[in-house]
């Protein structure tokens, strides 16, 4: 094969002119549309980028968010029980005083109609003594006598 420097020449001029007429009108709007895409493309990565740190961002506050939540549920519930055993105590402690209140009175109203039926038996008995002495001197009684006055007053005692 032999070269033709004549062809060369006018394949080697032909593609200089091809070259320049592509660069003046087609290389330049070709690389404008490619940069665009490359510059479109790196925009939507980025987008996506910080479109993504946002989701993790709001993941997270989300995610505290929730604990915050769970948290005070558990202190309103943990407030709750303490009030409630508080409340139980408080009830407990009222009804153990107005028991032994009660139980006070009681002491003391028993111990008064105690004190009522001790002076009126007292009273009764000096009566009944009194009684029984002035029938005594009213009689001289022998033993016999005197047993049988006390049955006979036992009996209208006990029938009062």
């Amino acid at each position: 094969m032999d070269i033709v420097w004549s062809n060369f020449f006018i394949q080697l001029v032909a593609f200089g002119i091809l070259y320049w007429l592509l660069s003046r009108y087609a290389f330049g709007p070709l690389f404008s549309i490619m940069e665009q895409r490359k510059q479109f493309v790196k925009e939507q990565l980025e987008s996506a980028e910080n479109s993504r740190k946002q989701a993790e961002a709001q993941y997270e506050e989300q995610k505290q968010s929730l604990q915050q939540a769970r948290k005070d549920a558990y202190d309103i519930i943990e407030q709750a029980k303490q009030t409630s055993t508080k409340q139980a105590d408080e009830i407990v402690n009222t009804a153990k005083s107005e028991a032994t209140r009660l139980k006070d009175e009681a002491v003391k109203d028993i111990e008064s109609e105690k004190n009522k039926a001790i002076s009126a038996l007292r009273s009764q008995v000096s009566g009944m003594s009194v009684m029984i002495a002035s029938k005594i001197i009213e009689k001289q009684i022998d033993d016999k006598s005197q047993e049988q006055l006390v049955d006979q007053y036992l009996n209208e005692v006990g029938s009062k």
